[in-house]
């Protein structure tokens, strides 16, 4: 990497290489690039849309047309104080972000929080759904825990203490234990632009209050089986095999079981394995598309 990419200037080419557009009366950023069916991604915490710069090239580059966007609160879009961040709330922004960029079917990707969102959306908007992806989540939201990392994001004081300490070399350093297998292969500026953008206009307020609001109630997780269990569309799942917090064994298994899959694909990463395995995930993608075609 040239000496010229500070992380500044890698957050200002992500920003470059995508959109601003507006769904309801905020203002939302998204990668959209490609042309054909259309991929949308949703990430999870502590990500952005940033998670999937390598994914939503990879697709395009596959005939495909992949979009990520930024949940508010998240990325480049906005972080209203007054916002419901709870998984219904996104799932719905999700539906109407969806409407915003013309999508009228398209398939879906879902990853970490992005799973129970994604899998409220999908439940709601069948009909728009052309296949659903799932990359390493959970959807047993009542027996669900959160990796011990996360936990003290949960409390109050604790939470903002935590927060305050992730910074470039403490993030680095969770990063290279959850998040990728070769974290020494991915440049540091990279990694260091999640915090930034995590924190970025509200000092990451808005990543706490979706921490503190997950849905545990039996109603949302009847609502999450639903998007996988007698749908009108193909399901799949790819899991970062070595993920320590989102096990295969456990939440992968869980996703087999429930969802009545014949096997889930693996590859050779941890969480963030949209950082490591980009062109594998979107080829994964790509022929699941044509094959349910």
């Amino acid at each position: 990497m040239a000496k010229a990419d500070t992380v500044e200037k890698l957050i200002e080419k992500h920003k470059n290489s995508g959109k601003f557009f507006e769904v309801n009366n905020l203002r939302c950023f998204a990668l959209d690039e490609g042309t054909g069916e259309a991929v949308f991604c949703i990430h999870g915490v502590p990500t952005s849309s940033y998670l999937y710069r390598k994914i939503v090239p990879a697709l395009a580059q596959r005939g495909l047309r992949g979009i990520a966007v930024d949940l508010p609160g998240f990325g480049f879009s906005d972080r209203p104080k007054d916002f419901d961040y709870s998984f219904p709330s996104l799932a719905k922004f999700c539906a109407d972000a969806a409407k915003a960029l013309g999508l009228e079917k398209y398939h879906l990707v879902v990853h970490d929080v992005g799973g129970p969102v994604g899998f409220a959306l999908a439940a709601d908007q069948k009909e728009n759904i052309l296949s659903l992806t799932i990359l390493n989540t959970w959807i047993d939201v009542v027996n669900f825990k959160k990796p011990l990392p996360m936990r003290p994001f949960e409390k109050k004081i604790l939470g903002e203490a935590q927060l305050a300490a992730l910074q470039h070399p403490t993030w680095h350093l969770m990063f290279s234990q959850l998040g990728a297998n070769k974290t020494s292969e991915i440049p540091k500026e990279e990694i260091y632009a999640y915090v930034d953008l995590l924190k970025r206009e509200d000092g990451g307020k808005a990543f706490l209050k979706l921490m503190r609001n997950f849905d545990h109630s039996p109603e949302f997780r009847d609502k999450c089986y639903g998007a996988v269990q007698n749908v009108p569309y193909p399901v799949q799942a790819i899991w970062g095999e070595d993920d320590p917090a989102l096990t295969l064994d456990r939440y992968g298994k869980e996703i087999k079981e429930v969802a009545g899959l014949e096997e889930i694909q693996t590859v050779s990463s941890r969480h963030f394995l949209q950082e490591e395995k980009p062109v594998e995930i979107a080829e994964k993608i790509k022929h699941f598309i044509k094959d349910a075609g």
